[in-house]
């Protein structure tokens, strides 16, 4: 019997309540994200926010890696102020998935960025973030859902990427909730799926590295997660000759809607 490859996966650090407790601080995962890995054939490991020079021993003892979605990312890691409809409240998240995605390049690990963790990957690698989309593609297509759903919109892989080999229909719908996207893309990625209003909807890079700006786990679409297990099974990725380093002090640029064929211009 084949064992089955371990998959950590980031959690959130957040207060909550249950039987007797009104508030009481936890580290919590949606029940779909460890659901995700086991229906594709993996064995979920959460991975609540820890020190950051924990991560590459952490990681070390994974054979996959999965950057879960959540709260904005802290605009000052890519050089920017908040905009007014960020918010941006994990700052031990922000530091301890920054760490994990850093190790996890380093190594080679195969690594899944959802929504969040996506963006963050984006911003390691050293590109920025569109803080909130209606600002600049407006609202024609709507990338969140009513208040507690998941909404649905097409998207278009990139021909030529990874990513279209997994999802080779020219159009898919996918569940989506998110008011921020990629802008500058960062260094060493390629977006390989967009929205019809020019929107990163996904990125990839090195060996298994790829960024969805979707919720897989809301779906019922195993591909990309299944993706994921089955390169924790092939021989282990070489890793980058130079580590990836996150700039001191990004570079701030401005932003606009990414247009398709110009990958590495600003955009979201």
């Amino acid at each position: 019997m084949t064992s089955r490859p371990v998959i950590g996966i980031s959690t959130f650090l957040t207060d909550a309540a249950w039987g007797r407790w009104e508030t009481i601080r936890s580290a919590l995962l949606p029940a779909r994200y460890p659901e995700l890995v086991r229906e594709a054939g993996g064995i979920a490991l959460m991975l609540p926010p820890d020190a950051p020079e924990h991560a590459a021993a952490v990681v070390s003892r994974l054979d996959g890696l999965v950057i879960a979605g959540g709260e904005d990312v802290d605009p000052a890691l890519y050089g920017e102020r908040p905009h007014p409809m960020t918010v941006a409240c994990a700052p031990e998240r922000d530091l301890w998935e920054a760490a994990l995605i850093r190790a996890a390049l380093a190594a080679g690990t195969p690594l899944l960025g959802i929504c969040r963790g996506m963006q963050l990957l984006n911003v390691v690698c050293g590109g920025s973030l569109i803080q909130h989309l209606p600002d600049v593609v407006g609202e024609e297509l709507s990338h969140v859902g009513a208040p507690g759903e998941y909404g649905r919109h097409p998207v278009r892989p990139v021909p030529g990427t990874l990513l279209a080999d997994l999802l080779p229909e020219e159009s898919l719908s996918v569940p989506t909730f998110h008011h921020q996207a990629v802008a500058r893309l960062g260094e060493g990625l390629t977006v390989s799926a967009y929205a019809e209003d020019g929107t990163v909807e996904a990125v990839e890079g090195a060996g298994f590295t790829v960024g969805v700006q979707w919720h897989p786990e809301q779906g019922e679409d195993l591909r990309v997660a299944r993706a994921l297990v089955h390169a924790t099974r092939l021989a282990p990725f070489t890793a980058p000759a130079e580590p990836v380093v996150v700039p001191a002090v990004p570079v701030v640029v401005p932003v606009g809607p990414v247009v398709p064929g110009t990958a590495a211009s600003p955009s979201r």
